[in-house]
């Protein structure tokens, strides 16, 4: 249980600093697994947590954010020496990223939604 703890409790005071979070998590075994479940039941007034289809890319724009922060940490030189040095430039990508491109992929999500309905849960575009 201190993993998660350890793992997650700073991520959150980063992303939501009131203690009110939204969690979103796929349905991967290793998340599902019944003492990270009870985890979440414990901190019920820390974080609200929403399941997810597993495997579904297509619906979560996050991937995508995922993918533009990949692709510029790799055009970054020289790489990273350390863990340290990867957070601190993953958390400088992610705080920089244009305002533009998180209103297009919510804006997207209509479409995207569309699209699965459509595919019956099958493969998309997205």
């Amino acid at each position: 249980m201190n993993i998660i703890a350890d793992q997650l409790h700073p991520y959150m005071a980063f992303v939501s600093p009131t203690g009110n979070g939204i969690f979103q998590q796929d349905n991967a075994p290793c998340h599902k697994a019944r003492i990270v479940l009870e985890w979440f039941e414990e901190h019920t007034d820390e974080f609200h947590l929403i399941s997810w289809p597993p495997n579904s890319a297509d619906l979560n724009p996050m991937e995508h954010i995922w993918d533009v922060m990949e692709r510029q940490l790799g055009a970054q030189t020289p790489p990273c020496p350390n863990i340290s040095t990867l957070r601190d430039r993953c958390l400088d990508i992610y705080c920089n990223l244009s305002p533009v491109m998180y209103q297009k992929l919510v804006a997207s999500m209509p479409r995207r939604v569309a699209a699965v309905l459509k595919a019956k849960g099958g493969t998309t575009r997205y």
